[in-house]
This record gives structure tokens, C-alpha cells and sequence, in this order.
């Protein structure tokens, strides 16, 4: 499958609404590393973009669950598990990785790895889509690397 870039259809996820606001998916696994050291950001968009951000976890609701507690996540995640359908029609090669889609239904932006400067890049595109003040969902000093691989 070729690798969804900017301006393509997003793919339909079953109880995610798209064309009512923009819409950020956070791809992850609960046993990834990058993933456990992005998950707390997840919080920081959910404050700033309540309902905004939907988690895709590549694991079953019960470890989903516990993940976004022990992380404090604070966003709503839908379990995708193999063969990874949801993930696969992403497009998705390592987690963590984040998608924008507009409210036109259309890739925006997208982000892999953990990247401050793009989960924050990422942070203020949903901002400006959304009509609301630009928050820094990461700063140097607060603990993780400006960049880690997936």
C-alpha cells in the first residue's frame, strides 16, 4: 500500500466523524517505547482540543484502557488490532504517528515518531483550523527529547 500524503481522502474509521471540525488521529502500540513517551502530549491536545484527537491503539481495548491511565492520555482511543485495518489503510509503517484531516474529509498534515517541533507544528495547524489559541504540546525541559524514532 503507498504511503498517504497531504491532500489524499482519509480512509472511513468506524465511529470516528469526519466534516465536523478537524480531526487529529494518534496511531500507537502500548508496548512502544516512542509511543509511552508521546502519550502524555495526547492530554495536552485534549485540553486545548476537546474531542479533537482520537487515539487508534494497535492493541485491545482492555490494554488501551490501562495504557491511557498509566500515561494520561485523556482522549477517547478506538482498538486496532491485526491485522491492523485501520493502520493498514493509513498506511501506517512505525507508531507513534499523527494525522490531520480536515474538515473536507482530506489528509492535512501528518507527523511520525515522536518530533516536539511537529507534534507542535501539528498542535498549531489544528489551532488555526479550529478557531482556537495555539498551545505548545511540548517544550525543551519537559523531560523528552526534541526527536525518537518509532
Amino acid at each position: 500500500m503507498s504511503p498517504l500524503t497531504i491532500g489524499d481522502a482519509a480512509p472511513v474509521i468506524p465511529g470516528v466523524m469526519f466534516g465536523d471540525g478537524p480531526c487529529g488521529l494518534f496511531f500507537y502500540k502500548v508496548t512502544c517505547p516512542t509511543c509511552q513517551l508521546a502519550a502524555p502530549t495526547m492530554n495536552a491536545f485534549e485540553r486545548a482540543f476537546p474531542g479533537r484527537v482520537v487515539g487508534i491503539g494497535q492493541d485491545p481495548a482492555p490494554k488501551l484502557e490501562r495504557f491511557s491511565q498509566a500515561h494520561d492520555m485523556g482522549i477517547a482511543s478506538i482498538e486496532d488490532e491485526p491485522p491492523y485495518a485501520i493502520s493498514d489503510s493509513y498506511a501506517v509503517e512505525s507508531v507513534p504517528t499523527l494525522f490531520l484531516v480536515g474538515d473536507d474529509g482530506h489528509v492535512i498534515e501528518s507527523v511520525g515518531a515522536w518530533d516536539r517541533d511537529g507534534f507542535n507544528r501539528f498542535a498549531a495547524t489544528l489551532a488555526e483550523l479550529s478557531g482556537v489559541e495555539p498551545v505548545l504540546v511540548s517544550r525543551p525541559g519537559d523531560g523528552r527529547p526534541p526527536f525518537k524514532p518509532g
